[in-house]
């Protein structure tokens, strides 16, 4: 019985270690998402006009970046989880604008993702060489929509999506709802190489700058 119990003891010792192998951490390094856009209108205007739009997430420590470029501008985001504090810089016709946002106003940005939850299913697939597992998020306003996520790629900065803060995993393909839009995200690669710190760095010139609250006024009387 003795002699069992270590055997037992063993094959669970080596069991977990081949896991931790297969398992990969990103502290820093790069994530680089493809963008399909659909849209629920006959005319595809925008649709072909972000045709070939990218994101990319950088990410180092408790720090993250998140670059959208496509064909009208860019968009990034910066955020420090540490302090809670970030930034949303919008590039737009020549125009460049920053958003500033308090721990407070970052909390507020994503209270719709507070409460999602996912329902796991043994659907997989392979996307960017890794395999993937489905699941349907289901988000407290009653909205479902599918994620595929890779068990073998872990952020340890899960403040860097809080979409996906409670997923065992690496999102590698989902697509989110924005108005008459549905916007599919697939990951193209990951580049593991360390990012400068400078990255996330916040601008202190060449922006218009405005604090979240104030955009959020701007926002409620634009028709």
């Amino acid at each position: 019985m003795k002699k069992l119990r270590i055997a037992l003891l063993f094959t669970v010792m080596i069991t977990a270690a081949i896991s931790s192998v297969a398992q990969k951490n990103i502290s820093d390094g790069t994530l680089v998402y493809d963008i399909v856009i659909q849209t629920g209108g006959k005319e595809p205007q925008m649709a072909d006009a972000l045709d070939g739009a990218t994101t990319t997430v950088y990410l180092k420590g408790t720090k993250s970046r998140t670059d959208m470029v496509n064909s009208l501008g860019n968009e990034s985001t910066i955020h420090d989880s540490k302090t809670g504090n970030a930034v949303i810089l919008k590039e737009y016709s020549g125009q460049k604008l920053m958003i500033t946002l308090t721990s407070q106003n970052w909390i507020a940005k994503n209270k719709a993702y507070d409460d999602i939850t996912f329902e796991f299913t043994n659907e997989t697939k392979t996307i960017a060489g890794y395999t993937s597992k489905k699941a349907i998020a289901k988000m407290s306003n009653g909205k479902t929509f599918v994620v595929y996520y890779s068990p073998d790629i872990v952020v340890e900065n899960k403040d860097y999506n809080s979409t996906f803060k409670n997923l065992p995993g690496l999102a590698t393909q989902y697509e989110i709802e924005n108005g008459k839009m549905k916007i599919n995200y697939t990951l193209a690669k990951i580049n593991f190489d360390p990012v400068p710190a400078a990255k996330f760095d916040f601008p202190k010139t060449g922006y218009r700058v405005m604090t979240y609250d104030e955009s959020q006024a701007i926002k409620k009387t634009t028709p």
